[in-house]
């Protein structure tokens, strides 16, 4: 019996690739959806992908790939026109009379959140739900655990691991477990139907822990440096990172402070799905450090005075005022936000591990005719 055709979106990505993979593994036909031909696209096609090239917010390339298609892995781009892709993509969803969606979203939106990509997910988890036709099953991981190995260069060669959480906990999930999931659900999504998944490791964890960890792994020690956010800015601009990533993940790391990933404890949602265990942050850490192309496309092992270097860029490394740029760049901002701990809404949710959404009960979806 030939197996339900699938589609996954970002299909090189750091979720998008390993559930491509799991289910070429498993027999399904893949087609992959990536924005341009490289070595990875090369590795999907050798596994048995089929590559389609185009763009996620131009619907005829959307039309295209959906064709012959049943299922389909939607991760949207962390860009700032999220909400935009998110309903394009469920309009070609309806149209092609897919059957399921796994939509990838976040463990902290919320009505009021102070990033307006998490509010742009919030609106999304709920406008998937209403689709008239396509049922969805929502994947909401928190901080994924390559977060925290992004200064590679500082932890390897100055035993120091910077960055501006605090002491907030996390248990943060591997690529490669969230891509489990996701996995599972589409491989048999019928007990799956409308329901959310939040993939979290065992363990909730402190970056203090999480540096204690690493100093087993590498065999030196390795100290947390409670770093401001315009050092972690500067950091992350020396290295490359888009600058309006960086207006968003400031708002996560005062999540993170705040102990909003700690908030309903750990899952067993990779197990429930999968059948196995989540991986541990010990076990995710030794395999990303032998090849660290997993946190990063650009990330690779660099010596004391490559590291030096990257901490010179860092100290002469300019970054905007945060509010100025985002007021400039016309992000709808709220008078008075709540980070995800500091919502009652959101916090009655995560403790009972879901996603927050409107319970409106007197919705029902429209059939078509």
């Amino acid at each position: 019996m030939q197996k339900p055709r699938i589609l996954v979106t970002a299909a090189t990505g750091r979720t998008g690739f390993p559930v491509a993979l799991q289910l070429l593994n498993r027999g399904f036909p893949v087609r992959a959806f990536v924005r341009r031909q490289s070595d990875l696209t090369q590795q999907l096609k050798q596994a048995g992908a089929e590559i389609v090239v185009g763009n996620l917010l131009d619907f005829r390339d959307l039309h295209h790939a959906l064709q012959g298609v049943q299922r389909a892995y939607y991760c949207p781009p962390f860009a700032p026109n999220l909400l935009h892709g998110a309903m394009l993509f469920a309009l070609a969803a309806e149209e092609a009379n897919l059957e399921v969606v796994a939509l990838m979203s976040q463990w902290n939106p919320h009505a009021t959140h102070p990033s307006f990509t998490s509010r742009e997910h919030w609106i999304a988890n709920h406008l998937y739900r209403w689709m008239p036709s396509v049922d969805v099953i929502h994947i909401n991981p928190g901080i994924f655990a390559f977060v925290y190995l992004l200064g590679l260069p500082m932890i390897t060669n100055f035993g120091l691991l910077m960055a501006p959480f605090g002491q907030g906990r996390n248990a943060p999930p591997a690529n490669e477990d969230i891509a489990r999931v996701v996995v599972g659900v589409l491989s048999d999504p019928t007990s799956h139907i409308g329901k959310s998944y939040r993939p979290t490791g065992p363990e909730l964890l402190s970056t203090e822990d999480m540096a204690a960890i690493l100093s087993k792994i590498l065999q030196r020690p390795v100290r947390y440096q409670d770093t401001s956010i315009t050092m972690f800015s500067q950091a992350a601009k020396a290295m490359g990172f888009p600058d309006f990533e960086m207006s968003q993940m400031r708002y996560y790391a005062d999540d993170i402070r705040h102990d909003a990933f700690a908030i309903g404890g750990t899952t067993n949602h990779v197990e429930l799905v999968t059948g196995q265990p989540a991986e541990s942050f010990e076990h995710t850490a030794r395999r990303y450090l032998q090849n660290p192309a997993l946190i990063h496309p650009k990330l690779s092992h660099v010596g004391k005075l490559g590291a030096i270097a990257l901490l010179i860029r860092t100290l002469f490394s300019r970054v905007p005022d945060w509010q100025k740029w985002e007021r400039e760049h016309h992000h709808p901002l709220l008078q008075q936000p709540q980070l995800a701990s500091h919502n009652p809404a959101w916090v009655a949710s995560a403790q009972q591990q879901q996603l927050n959404l409107l319970q409106l009960s007197n919705l029902q979806r429209v059939p078509l005719t």
